[in-house]
């Protein structure tokens, strides 16, 4: 694939790409945080319509009711390197609220299920759904995102790529590169660019791309090589630019798709 660039679980908050979130565009001195937990599916338990009602049911009853939580999005494997992953992310104002949410989610769920026996048989359900292996990142929102200007309500598929920083700060170029190409490629619906904050490698860039489908995302990288030779038409120009550009990366990242869920998304 071509590309230039590119649960809350109970009562315990997993600290959770990205990825489609509600929220307003915000300069950097706003940035918010965005935490990602990989949870996965358990195969003994494959019954996927079950599965999102009890999901559907905790979103109504807890996320959507989190005024902390300003964005929300559960992502699906679509092609990743295990067909188990499933993505639960969350976005907070401020790194106190994602702590300060923890405290509002317990309260949600004691008054969602007062009777202690419910709660223990929802939550024994909903726990049947996933394996007990699970990572998380919280990454920080940097440059400027792109918004959905007409939120889909069908599932849209969401390319990640994650790239290895070269360097601690990103150099202009990027922003520029999205200003001149991202921004104006119609086939990319929304895009979230963030940094790491706190996880496993400090190195971490990641881009959520959200496309109608995977046709378009193919149609996307055509009318991307064809922004580029338009921004830059003179082609020792154009070599000079992706060359700087190159320069906040080491040249490794790796591509993820998932399909997002709409009813699920905040």
């Amino acid at each position: 694939m071509k590309k230039n660039r590119n649960l809350v679980f109970g009562p315990l908050l997993f600290l959770t790409l990205l990825i489609g979130l509600n929220i307003q565009a915000q300069e950097e001195s706003d940035a918010v945080y965005i935490t990602v937990t990989t949870l996965h599916r358990n195969l003994s338990n494959p019954d996927r319509t079950e599965w999102a009602k009890v999901e559907q049911e905790y979103f109504d009853k807890v996320t959507s009711k989190n005024d902390l939580i300003i964005g929300s999005d559960i992502l699906t494997h679509y092609y990743t390197g295990n067909s188990t992953e499933i993505l639960h992310v969350y976005a907070y104002r401020t790194w106190e609220d994602i702590e300060k949410s923890a405290a509002i989610t317990e309260d949600l769920i004691n008054k969602a299920w007062p009777v202690e026996n419910d709660k223990k048989a929802f939550f024994e359900k909903y726990k049947s759904f996933y394996d007990s292996m699970h990572s998380d990142e919280i990454y920080q929102s940097v440059l400027q995102p792109m918004m959905p200007t007409n939120p889909s309500k069908e599932p849209m598929l969401v390319y990640i790529k994650k790239s290895q920083m070269a360097t601690k700060k990103l150099g202009e170029a990027l922003k520029e590169y999205n200003e001149k190409v991202t921004f104006k490629n119609p086939y990319i619906k929304a895009y979230y660019p963030q940094r790491h904050s706190w996880g496993s490698d400090s190195r971490d860039f990641v881009e959520a791309f959200f496309y109608d489908s995977l046709a378009d995302l193919e149609k996307s990288n055509d009318t991307e090589e064809e922004l580029i030779e338009a921004a830059w038409p003179i082609e020792a120009n154009r070599k000079l630019f992706l060359e700087d550009l190159k320069k906040s990366f080491t040249g490794i990242h790796g591509d993820y798709l998932y399909l997002n869920m709409p009813s699920l998304s905040k």
